[in-house]
């Protein structure tokens, strides 16, 4: 069980009250009064993530107050709202006092289980050994769910925040195998030229000139006869830009360009743990994109598997190569719902910014979905356009098609149009552009890897195929 998380509260459990603006009146007046003197004195008002700690008439700490501010009902608590708790308050033990609907008593636990994170894998100290600070269950909460998510968001963070020199094709394949064996799936990887013998000559491509052989990781569980969902995460371990190298500071995050893959293995955890009735396959093209004497050039021609020559526009614009390959061999089986993550493009960020991703669809229904689970989870995205007449843009004198275009508008929806290319079988499938990295310090959301599209994935399988089994 994690240390940050009970199932009781213990006898030195400290009350935690959550305290909307519209509750603050009635919440001080159930107070002793000095205690309510203090709670006027400090001025707190109930703001958004305010902190206040109440102390008794001797001066202990006898509990705590965390501000909601203008929430106007219970289920729209989401995770952030209590997720920086954990790193604000003393240690200790503490439990909720203020009753919540089920929906809300599981977000306030995923929130801090969420807010718990750390990375410390490379520090001589760890920060678990430096402080303790528990929650107990609140009451009502789904806590195996909430425990299946906050496993799910340090996985992808995990693998988002470690280095390229330990997170290259080669352990992102091991990670995936311990996933694998975790929960009793099947685990395929090509390498190399096993590549080329399977047609994935993109991939290949691509991934030449890395230090570690470019893969193709092939995860499969669940029963045969149930509905297929296909998961497609991009794997680009560390992205130089190729020959149209990056400038430095471009570099500098690069580490976090297979984030598409850490999201769908971490979907795949939430959904294999939940034993969910579905026949779940994960394909995570995993390259590097290296400068190297036998690095792909811009003007060479790819033969992609599913037929289409591309032409290489710009060596940076790998990602949407590999993802053809994964994507074309995804389409051939013709599965029921058919989801790719990427940290695709700079455009989505210009356009939405680092917090939303990105949602291009070719069905209406499960764009709709997507964006109602985003909404529930408080994990969301936008819809952006499959705009058709920007198709002719990636047009080529050479190849079927040019892998960018000459234009710089757009990049967002090209991207999104070249991929779409490789669906051609599939009814239900989105492509969600993410960002996977949260650039400023936030209330238990500090600068580093960032789950996104994880929960709303997962709530969108469970509600499509719950029924199946």
């Amino acid at each position: 069980m994690p240390e940050f998380f009970t199932r009781q509260p213990g006898p030195a459990s400290r009350p935690l009250w959550l305290v909307r603006e519209t509750d603050l009146d009635a919440w001080r007046a159930a107070l002793p009064p000095s205690v309510a003197a203090w709670v006027r004195e400090s001025g707190f008002a109930a703001e958004r993530h305010r902190v206040l700690l109440l102390p008794g008439p001797d001066g202990s700490l006898v509990g705590s107050a965390c501000g909601l501010g203008a929430l106007h009902d219970w289920d729209s608590l989401r995770p952030a709202a209590v997720a920086g708790l954990p790193e604000r308050l003393p240690q200790g033990q503490w439990h909720l006092e203020t009753p919540l609907p089920p929906r809300a008593a599981t977000h306030a636990l995923l929130g801090w289980i969420m807010g718990s994170y750390r990375f410390d894998r490379y520090r001589n100290t760890r920060a678990s050994a430096l402080r303790s600070v528990t929650l107990a269950a609140p009451a009502g909460a789904d806590v195996e769910h909430a425990l299946r998510a906050g496993e799910a968001d340090a996985l992808a963070r995990d693998l988002v925040n470690t280095p390229a020199a330990d997170m290259g094709p080669e352990q992102l394949a091991a990670e995936a195998a311990a996933l694998a064996s975790r929960h009793g799936a099947k685990l395929g990887v090509l390498s190399g030229a096993a590549l080329l013998d399977a047609g994935l000559e993109a991939i290949h491509t691509v991934g030449r000139a890395g230090p570690q052989a470019p893969r193709l990781i092939d995860l499969t569980w669940g029963e045969l006869d149930h509905p297929r969902v296909t998961l497609v995460g991009k794997g680009v371990c560390f992205d130089s830009g190729g020959l149209d190298l990056k400038a430095a500071s471009a570099m500098l995050l690069m580490k976090k360009d297979m984030g598409g893959a850490a999201m769908a293995l971490a979907v795949a955890h939430m959904v294999m743990d939940a034993r969910l009735p579905v026949r779940l396959r994960v394909l995570v093209p995993a390259v590097e994109n290296s400068v190297g004497s036998n690095a792909f050039r811009p003007g060479d021609i790819i033969r992609t598997r599913k037929g289409i020559t591309v032409e290489v526009g710009n060596t940076d614009a790998e990602g949407r190569l590999v993802l053809a390959d994964a994507l074309s061999l995804a389409d051939d089986e013709h599965p029921d719902l058919l989801l790719d993550f990427a940290t695709l493009t700079g455009a989505a960020r210009v356009a939405l910014g680092p917090e939303l991703p990105a949602l291009f669809s070719n069905d209406d229904d499960l764009a709709a979905g997507l964006e109602a689970s985003g909404r529930a989870e408080g994990d969301p995205l936008w819809r952006m356009p499959l705009w058709p007449s920007y198709d002719e843009e990636l047009a080529s004198k050479v190849a079927d098609i040019n892998n960018v275009t000459t234009s710089g508008f757009a990049g967002a929806i090209i991207g999104a149009l070249f991929l779409q290319r490789f669906v051609s079988a599939t009814r239900a499938w989105a492509h969600l552009d993410l960002y996977a990295w949260n650039p400023r310090e936030r209330p238990g959301r500090p600068v580093g890897a960032e789950a996104q599209c994880v929960r709303t994935a997962y709530r969108l399988i469970q509600r499509r195929f719950a029924a199946a089994g």
